[in-house]
């Protein structure tokens, strides 16, 4: 098994799985670097976890701004490093969601550039502060390698980003590399895919963290995985 991550950066860190990963990786120990767009509500996501084993550095901000990006690396810098990065910010796009033919040229772009374009120039400025052996964490969906009725925008935008990182997987063997699909869950974003709806259905977020946190500390190479299909090991059942 590989050594598990001390240092991390978790995006879009206030709510959702972002939230529930990071108090997981505080409580076993890590330093945790989180982000969120809204400063008060990413206060309040991390003020429950300051008496964790580890400890957690907020830094508010929006991805798709260069300035916050290099916020964020200058922040993963000044704690040694990271071993660990997880992409999990990122908007669904307009909702209720439309078909392609009602597709707004305009919310395709903001939808490509905060789950696509951002991404990738986060990655590139996180680059330079990972140690040998670091894993980066794609959060995506399977809406970027199915064809789901109004999820255009939004798939698109996760078919790319997966593409490019299995690129860059390529590129660079020394890192691993994983895009991860957690499933459908109870998510603010997931009812504003189906808005009206009764979504209660749906896992908490906190379900599925065992089987990510075991994803990463684990021993698979860099490749997609569904969550649903990760064996939990002994230790962390």
């Amino acid at each position: 098994m590989s050594i598990p991550p001390s240092t991390a950066l978790v995006t879009g860190a206030s709510r959702g799985l972002g939230r529930a990963l990071a108090a997981e990786l505080v409580r076993h120990g890590r330093t945790v670097l989180v982000d969120a767009r809204h400063e008060d509500a990413l206060a309040a996501a991390v003020a429950p976890l300051t008496d964790a084993d580890g400890s957690i550095v907020p830094v508010a901000g929006d991805i798709t701004d260069p300035a916050h990006r290099s916020e964020l690396a200058a922040r993963a810098g000044s704690l040694g490093g990271l071993d660990l990065v997880v992409l999990n910010a990122g908007t669904l796009g307009p909702s209720p969601l439309p078909a392609v033919d009602r597709l707004s040229l305009d919310e395709l772009r903001q939808t490509l550039e905060a789950n696509f374009v951002a991404q990738v120039g986060l990655v590139q400025v996180l680059l330079p502060q990972l140690h040998p052996r670091s894993t980066i964490v794609a959060v995506t969906s399977d809406a970027g390698v199915e064809a789901y009725p109004g999820w255009g925008a939004y798939g698109a935008a996760k078919a790319g980003l997966e593409q490019l990182l299995a690129v860059l997987a390529v590129e660079r063997p020394d890192l691993r590399i994983l895009r991860v699909d957690p499933g459908d869950l109870r998510t603010q974003m997931h009812q504003d895919a189906f808005p009206g709806e009764d979504i209660s259905d749906r896992p908490e977020p906190e379900v599925v963290v065992p089987a990510l946190h075991a994803l990463i500390r684990g021993p698979l190479p860099s490749g997609r995985y569904r969550l649903s299909e990760v064996s939990l090991p002994q230790e962390v059942a």
